[in-house]
């Protein structure tokens, strides 16, 4: 039966899509049956993965108001995953499905016909907090937070954790949180450094120990159509992203987790450049989960 991760977070801009896209990439290298859906109207985890999204038909809009089984709509990428296409359509199946009964749990339903034929489902989530992101959460097992180490960042993140304390409690009692992933990180940047202390402080082994660097090729890759596994692998994001898939099996096999050391030359390009702080984080107050929380 396969373990679903919803991938979310209410901010833009914070290596959502990307992280879904090379975790799914990863995880199928490591032989890990995987299946990717996309559910952002955007369709960038459809674009990135190879796919055109304008002329995927079945998609995730016909997947959500049943007018097409989920195995009929997948189709197989390069980089050896499954993916579940996504476009502006599904915008088309959220108001389709505003007036029907149990809409929440559409996916969770559709999902469950696939669930023996994957070890893993990824579900990229569109950057607001909607009836689309509600049908991710309520199908997840866990949720996958992409977490910029920035200040803006963190607020979302408040947000996003109300959000699935909030579904448990009526959609998904076994909904947990899979892990807060550091995205764009660069040691170079003082900020990012306290931003990312504050996390391990407040949050302790919910931080993932894998770090994704903020690297060029990374950004490059989705205008060519590939993950990262594909485009670039041995470059600083493509290994970030392998340990990545390790520290998540690793956890499903109730495994300690192996550090992921960054270093300050490997932690950007070098055209990228170091940003001084623009305020003090000191003082923010973060929310921990309580102690006898499952998130």
């Amino acid at each position: 039966m396969a373990r679903i991760i919803a991938v979310a977070n209410q901010k833009g801009g914070v290596g959502k899509t990307t992280s879904a896209v090379n975790l799914a990439a990863a995880l199928a290298a490591a032989k890990r049956r995987v299946l990717l859906v996309d559910l952002d109207p955007q369709g960038n985890a459809t674009t990135a993965s190879g796919v055109n999204k304008h002329e995927a038909r079945p998609n995730g809009c016909a997947v959500l108001l049943e007018e097409a089984a989920v195995a009929d709509a997948v189709v197989t990428t390069d980089a050896h995953y499954d993916l579940l296409p996504g476009n502006g359509d599904l915008t088309a199946a959220e108001l389709k499905l505003m007036d029907t009964l149990a809409r929440e749990h559409r996916l969770k339903e559709q999902l469950a016909s696939v669930a023996n034929r994957y070890d893993t489902i990824l579900v990229d989530c569109p950057p607001t907090l909607n009836l689309l992101t509600l049908n991710a959460l309520t199908a997840a097992d866990g949720v996958l937070i992409p977490v910029q180490c920035e200040f803006f960042a963190l607020e979302g993140l408040s947000s996003l954790l109300e959000t699935v304390k909030a579904v448990r409690q009526r959609l998904n009692p076994k909904l947990e949180i899979e892990g807060l992933l550091r995205t764009m990180y660069d040691v170079r940047n003082n900020l990012g450094n306290e931003v990312s202390a504050q996390l391990t402080a407040h949050f302790g082994d919910k931080v993932l120990r894998s770090i994704i660097p903020r690297n060029i090729r990374l950004a490059e890759a989705p205008s060519h159509g590939q993950p990262i596994h594909l485009y670039d692998r041995s470059s600083r994001g493509a290994i970030a992203y392998i340990g990545l898939a390790g520290e998540i099996i690793r956890r499903e096999r109730g495994l300690p987790p192996i550090p992921v050391p960054v270093e300050a030359s490997d932690a950007a390009e070098p055209e990228d450049a170091a940003e001084p702080p623009a305020r003090s984080v000191q003082g923010m107050a973060l929310k921990a989960p309580a102690a006898n929380h499952r998130d």
